[in-house]
């Protein structure tokens, strides 16, 4: 015989409370998928641990009068659950203390899968992000420096396609925030900002970004490749990998790269941002690898269009930073290019 006791499922509910109000990156990506879980279970439907968003299709534009009718491709994005946690044991007699005294517990438990939550979607956009600006390892030191980042953050979202629907956020590294505390502070912002930014600390909403400092923002560490890379081989590539003559050093996972010609255009237009575009390598490469995974994948024609051309045969490509340079990897984004899903655990 056993005994149920509604102490658990209090527990949980509790828990789960504590640990959606302590992520802090998390407070600004998208959480609109964790429904498709826990409403779909409770209609008794399990969805498995595997949901897969669509992302919308895209169209090029016909001119003229006559109707040339396009196919409709939509693709997906996979969201994969997985589990982990802070194993607690509770006597009898310490299950029935009161729920704010449990309280206490709970938060100390809580605070340690919220931060590994927190690591890992940092780690994350580290690895999958594209698009960097700056100068890898160095805060910026001025006003106008400051300044300069933010609105560069700006600019590269406007030119990715990004809305301007107040959903910009801007996750910074603890060195990264003070540098902009301190460089917006000459700058005209009403007295409602600055007392909000005085007494914390910590940057408050302005420029079209939301912000918040994260002692999580991932340091990425380049390998022992030159920044000016091997040349291209071969002509008119595409795809999700680019072959390349040997390598003389390694590449980490996370490293952005350059291709030459290969510019950026906007998703829509497709018309060139005059910016050279960039990718990140999605694996480790050792000495003497010939072909560079990256994502995005190249594609130089079409709806899904996202770069001018193909890499140039014969020239090199350019890593961003310097051989085995490291730097903090701060996040501007828009709360779409993110998604997590917390989901209740059944109870019985």
């Amino acid at each position: 015989m056993s005994n149920t006791l509604v102490t658990c499922s209090i527990v949980a509910k509790e828990s789960l409370a504590i640990l959606e109000n302590m992520l802090g990156f998390a407070a600004n990506v998208n959480r609109d998928w964790e429904d498709e879980f826990g409403s779909n279970m409770s209609r008794g439907y399990a969805p498995g641990s595997t949901i897969n968003i669509k992302k919308p299709p895209r169209y090029t534009y016909r001119a003229g009068r006559v109707a040339v009718p396009q196919a409709t491709v939509e693709t997906t994005v996979p969201i994969v659950l997985s589990q982990g946690g802070t194993d607690l044991n509770f006597t009898s007699y310490e299950r029935t203390l009161s729920l704010t005294k449990l309280e206490s517990k709970l938060q100390a438990a809580m605070a340690t899968v919220a931060n590994e939550i927190d690591r890992q979607g940092l780690d994350l956009a580290r690895l999958a992000t594209f698009n960097c600006i700056g100068t890898p390892g160095t805060a910026p030191a001025t006003q106008a420096a400051a300044l300069a980042a933010v609105t560069g953050i700006n600019q590269r979202l406007d030119e990715m396609g990004a809305p301007r629907d107040r959903q910009r956020s801007l996750t910074l590294s603890p060195a990264l925030n003070a540098s902009f505390v301190q460089g917006f502070a000459g700058l005209f912002n009403s007295q409602a900002t600055l007392t909000k930014q005085f007494g914390s600390g910590v940057m408050v909403d302005s420029l079209g970004l939301a912000y918040a400092m994260d002692q999580n923002v991932a340091t990425h560490v380049n390998g022992t490749q030159a920044v000016a890379g091997t040349n291209v081989s071969g002509a008119n590539q595409v795809g999700a990998a680019i072959t390349v003559a040997a390598l003389t050093g390694t590449i980490k996972a996370g490293t952005v790269i350059t291709l030459p010609g290969v510019f950026a255009v906007n998703p829509q237009s497709r018309q060139s941002t005059g910016v050279l575009a960039q990718f990140v390598v999605t694996a480790d490469l050792n000495t003497g690898a010939t072909s560079l995974p990256i994502s995005p994948a190249i594609v130089t024609s079409g709806a899904f269009q996202n770069v001018t051309a193909s890499p140039t045969n014969g020239a090199a490509f350019t890593i961003f930073g310097t051989a085995n340079g490291s730097y903090t990897t701060s996040v501007g984004f828009h709360k779409d290019a993110f998604t997590l899903a917390c989901v209740p655990m059944w109870a019985p």
